[in-house]
């Protein structure tokens, strides 16, 4: 075994990263969290961030520097797909965007666009964190959804790798479901492959940041069924990133991506 990954099978064994428990509640699941609202993960994802925006490296995910773009392809054709339906303009909400990852990863393809929103809804010291370093003519920053449609029309709204982190995530949803958006677009959103929903603690690989947080997995039948007679599904698709799938407390699980339109 290589040195470099005999030290990442040592740190799994240590810190046992990944999906673990069946909490009764969200609050029990946080007591045994660290959280991610800390300013040493703010930090990274912004100093790593700016190299993507200044050119220095090709593509930031969680952190993380990649010398080589990682694309999610079902989600970049969903965005053209509605820009083409607008006569080349897209106006998006993409809720818990981080600093702009998606938007960045995604800028090659749209910045050719008639016209072009990005407007990010996240906690307010990414908010403000994205208002001092990255906000420009295409990316906004917002506190909540009211803040920003009261500024913008949004056709569509992106939850990627975020709706499974919220303590409520079906009164979310109804909020949403409820603005009349066009277009919801789900990606990275994690799925049991059967069960009903279970709230878990997430652990993050040690190299990336130490730090554990709540997380719903999800059962995929009453998250489709939430939909019905609101919104149609146009496409689901595989969205993992670095695996097929993973172990939850002994249930495999994966990452989906969905695409609906309003009816």
């Amino acid at each position: 075994m290589k040195i470099y990954s005999l030290i990442r099978f040592l740190l799994y064994r240590k810190y046992k990263y990944g999906w673990h428990g069946n909490y009764s509640s969200w609050e029990n699941a946080k007591k045994d969290s660290i959280g991610y609202d800390s300013d040493l993960i703010l930090d990274k994802v912004k100093n790593s961030l700016l190299k993507v925006k200044n050119g220095e490296a090709i593509y930031e995910r969680d952190s993380i520097l990649f010398d080589k773009m990682e694309y999610s392809w079902p989600l970049l054709a969903a965005l053209l797909w509605i820009a083409n339906k607008n006569m080349g303009k897209l106006n998006i909400i993409d809720f818990g965007g981080s600093l702009g990852s998606t938007y960045f990863q995604n800028k090659p393809f749209l910045k050719d666009l008639s016209e072009l929103h990005w407007n990010i809804i996240e906690q307010e010291k990414f908010v403000e964190c994205g208002k001092h370093y990255f906000e420009d003519d295409h990316l906004k920053f917002y506190f909540n959804l009211d803040e920003c449609i009261a500024q913008h029309d949004p056709d569509a709204i992106i939850l990627s790798s975020v709706l499974q982190y919220i303590e409520s995530p079906y009164d979310l949803l109804e909020k949403i479901i409820g603005l009349n958006f066009t277009y919801i677009i789900f990606d990275r959103t994690s799925f049991l492959e059967h069960g009903k929903d279970r709230i878990t603690v997430q652990k993050v690989p040690i190299h990336i940041y130490n730090a554990s947080y709540p997380a719903w997995v999800f059962e995929k039948k009453k998250f489709l069924d939430f939909f019905k007679g609101k919104y149609e599904l146009i496409a689901e698709f595989e969205a993992y990133v670095g695996k097929e799938y993973y172990i939850v407390n002994n249930v495999k699980a994966g990452d989906k991506g969905f695409i609906f339109r309003r009816v």
